[in-house]
This record gives C-alpha cells, sequence and structure tokens, in this order.
C-alpha cells in the first residue's frame, strides 16, 4: 500500500517540516485500513532512518532532525484509536529507552506494537533513570522488559540497565532495539543470558506471538 513515490512524497514533507502535508498521507493510509505494522516499518521507521543518515553526514541540521522526529511522534497519536480494539492477552510488557538516550520514537513504537497484540505496554519514554526503571518493574511485574538505544555512543548506559535489571530479575526476559545495532552489531548481548535482540518492528511481532500462551 506504500508505494516508493509515496514513500519520498512523504518523506520530503518530513523534512520540510509540513506536518499538515504528512497528517493527509498517514491519514489517508489509516482511512485504507493499512496494517499499522506497515504504517510504522514502511513510513515511520524507514523515513526516521533516512532522516537519522542524512544528520548523521551532515546534510540536514539537528534542528531539522528534531523538526522530523517531533513531527512523527504526533503522527503517532492519529493511530492510537486503532491499538486497543483487538482481544486482550493479560500480559504486560515495561519498555524504556536506555538512560542518556533522548530518542524515544522507536521505543514508543515498540510499546504500540505490543498494545496492538493485545498486551499492556508500558511505556517510560526518553533517558530513564536506572534506579526508576527497576522500582517500575518491581511495582508492575511485566512479563518482559524492553529496552531502545538509538545513539551508539549510549551502549554502556544500555550495559548498564541490564545489568541492574539482571541484577533483581535474573529470571525476566529483556528484549533490547533500536538503531545503534545497526552500527555496532549486537555482539555485546552474548555476556547476557536472557536478552534477545529485536532488529525491526516485524521481527518484535513474531516474538511477540512466539511468547503468548
Amino acid at each position: 500500500m506504500i508505494t516508493q513515490s509515496l514513500y519520498e512524497r512523504y518523506l520530503d514533507l518530513l523534512l520540510q517540516g509540513d506536518r499538515a502535508g504528512c497528517g493527509r498521507i498517514v491519514q489517508a493510509l489509516l482511512d485504507r485500513q493499512i496494517a499499522i505494522r506497515e504504517l510504522y516499518t514502511d513510513l515511520f521507521q524507514k523515513s526516521l532512518y533516512a532522516v537519522g543518515e542524512l544528520w548523521e553526514n551532515n546534510r540536514i541540521s539537528v534542528a531539522r532532525e528534531h523538526l522530523a522526529t517531533a513531527i512523527t511522534e504526533g503522527l503517532l497519536h492519529l493511530v492510537y484509536p486503532r491499538l486497543f480494539g483487538g482481544e486482550r492477552r493479560l500480559r504486560k510488557a515495561v519498555v524504556s529507552c536506555a538512560a542518556n538516550e533522548w530518542h524515544q520514537v522507536g521505543g514508543k513504537m515498540a510499546a504500540d506494537i505490543f498494545e496492538l497484540n493485545g498486551w499492556d505496554g508500558y511505556f517510560l519514554g526518553a533517558n530513564t533513570p536506572v534506579a526508576d526503571l527497576v522500582a517500575l518493574i518491581d511495582e508492575i511485574r511485566p512479563d518482559l522488559v524492553g529496552l531502545s538505544l538509538s545513539i551508539a555512543a549510549n551502549m554502556p548506559s544500555l550495559e548498564a540497565g541490564i545489568d541492574a535489571v539482571r541484577a533483581d530479575f535474573p529470571r525476566l526476559d529483556l528484549l533490547v532495539g533500536g538503531q545503534a545495532f545497526r552500527i555496532t552489531g549486537s555482539g555485546m548481548l552474548k555476556r547476557f543470558a536472557q536478552v534477545a535482540y529485536v532488529p525491526t518492528l516485524e521481527a518484535l511481532e513474531i516474538t511477540i506471538g512466539r511468547l503468548d500462551p
């Protein structure tokens, strides 16, 4: 449903900062009953990866990258009425960005995928302190925890977060993902038990399906 020409038009509007134009494209796709996973993967995620690469190559400014991210985050609200209509699974997932990680759209989309599949997705947002993450896990007692990382330089913060969760909840399943792993790879995760790298939203949905009773 999302053709290459439509994607390119959306990306151009996103880089221009045209919130209304991007919104019209997204609303038209929703009106045509596009699958949410397709919208997230083939439009939102793909365009944000492109924006990130442009920024990394100094072809756009930080301000332009932030603008594109803010527009995308706002457009997620158009999707919410369709997230909660399916059968509930009585399963819970806590999703958070690593400490010092301020890019939260990927984590928010991951939490939405859990909701789409009938889970309760608790999204904690950007730069969640490790102590607060552990305290909320203790309170909510989720079935798994997901950690998102976009900037590779923040990898030590992610590792510290995994160590902290593991110390208090040694048997809790952890999933990690984010654009940072496209740069560093997932080899560092081998030292952790029960920590799985999920490279895409599609892979996340497959993983959720395997975890459901």
